[in-house]
């Protein structure tokens, strides 16, 4: 009887493990968000840097009982320019939105704000990406909905579009609103 060599035997076994992975990945409930360890719980603390001009973001806008989102952006950052006009909309329709310019330049980030318009009720700057990292963020742009009391509700990873906002932000913003 020949011997069959066990490193013959290694990829085909490495391929099932790979298949099972990717197949046990793709039978979530929603393969397109990711999961957000923040979900549920209150909101970091919200240590931001003043923008000139700008009203200043801080920790208890985010627990006076109103909804909110609040969205991490950066002017080097094509998807933040493509879901901009989406945040005007918002803002326009009464939603308070709250922003966090992510690792940017000053200069830059204000002549993006001047050219797309500010839809943000109050902003600050997070240079060294220190509040980005306590709130999970890991690309951007990244919006998360709040509930009047701070808690995080959701987290949506990516540009917004009009479906994920009537499908997804809207929905968990009622349901908040509905709670308190």
């Amino acid at each position: 009887m020949p011997k069959i060599n066990p490193l013959l035997i290694l990829p085909p076994l490495l391929l099932a493990g790979f298949v099972a992975f990717v197949a046990v990945g793709n039978m979530r409930e929603d393969r397109d968000t990711l999961p957000s360890a923040r979900a549920g719980h209150q909101a970091p603390a919200v240590v931001l840097d003043e923008m000139e001009g700008r009203t200043l973001f801080t920790d208890d806008m985010l627990r006076t009982g109103e909804v909110t989102l609040v969205n991490f952006f950066a002017s080097w950052c094509p998807p933040c320019r493509a879901e901009h006009p989406l945040f005007e909309d918002l803002t326009q329709d009464g939603v308070t939105v709250l922003g966090v310019n992510y690792r940017d330049e000053p200069d830059r980030a204000a002549a993006f704000l001047e050219e797309l318009g500010d839809p943000y009720a109050a902003i600050g700057a997070d240079p060294r990406a220190r509040m980005g990292l306590d709130w999970g963020v890991v690309g951007l742009p990244e919006t998360f909905v709040v509930d009047g009391a701070g808690n995080i509700l959701l987290r949506h990873a990516g540009p917004l579009t009009e479906e994920i906002i009537q499908s997804r932000i809207l929905p968990a913003m009622q349901r908040a609103a509905g709670d308190s």
